[in-house]
């Protein structure tokens, strides 16, 4: 057999550069993409968090609490996707330190709602600060010499429509429907 037609893994985890180009050709250079941007798309919050002992599972947390005010505890363990024992550690933390609180539901008391208090929408808001600064840069930054740098529409559509195809199939609608709900502001 030839390397060429040899798709199987040479050591764990390893596809031979033929069957790499095969698959995708630029798909490296995207995945190599996608873990730096993610790196320094974090990091500027993680800077922040690191002030008040916190980590980026607090950062998700406040985040879609902030986004969704009153949501459920189930509701975020499904966002997250994170065991009850991951965000307990993590809620009690934000809870005990006045940035999150949890009320009773009103129509079933056995449900906990989740809400920024002003502390957590604060640090939200400074969290967010930084991500946004970094995410216009980028829009506004011709990926190309002579692109139009006032094209920042089209590029923000596109990266949204990119990040939406990187999503599961049968998870993009539950992601639209939640998103609709913060557009809406309806919790």
């Amino acid at each position: 057999m030839t390397p060429e037609a040899d798709p199987v893994p040479q050591a764990p985890g390893e596809i031979s550069a033929p069957a790499r180009s095969a698959e995708g050709g630029d798909s490296d250079d995207l995945i190599e993409l996608l873990f730096f941007a993610y790196r320094d798309f974090v990091g500027d919050p993680d800077r922040i968090l690191a002030q008040y002992g916190f980590g980026r599972a607090h950062h998700r947390v406040l985040h879609f609490v902030d986004r969704y005010p009153g949501l459920t505890i189930a509701e975020l363990l499904d966002i997250l996707r994170i065991t009850k024992q991951s965000l307990n550690r993590v809620l009690k933390d934000l809870i005990d330190q006045g940035y999150v609180e949890q009320r009773t539901g009103t129509s079933d008391r056995r449900q906990r709602l989740l809400f920024c208090t002003e502390s957590g929408r604060a640090l939200t808001a400074d969290l967010t600060r930084v991500q946004v600064r970094r995410i216009v840069r980028a829009l506004d930054a011709p990926a190309v010499p002579g692109d139009d740098e006032g094209n920042r529409d089209a590029r923000a559509a596109s990266a949204q429509d990119f990040l939406l195809a990187m999503i599961e199939p049968n998870e993009r609608a539950a992601i639209r429907r939640l998103m609709a709900r913060r557009a809406t502001g309806r919790a």
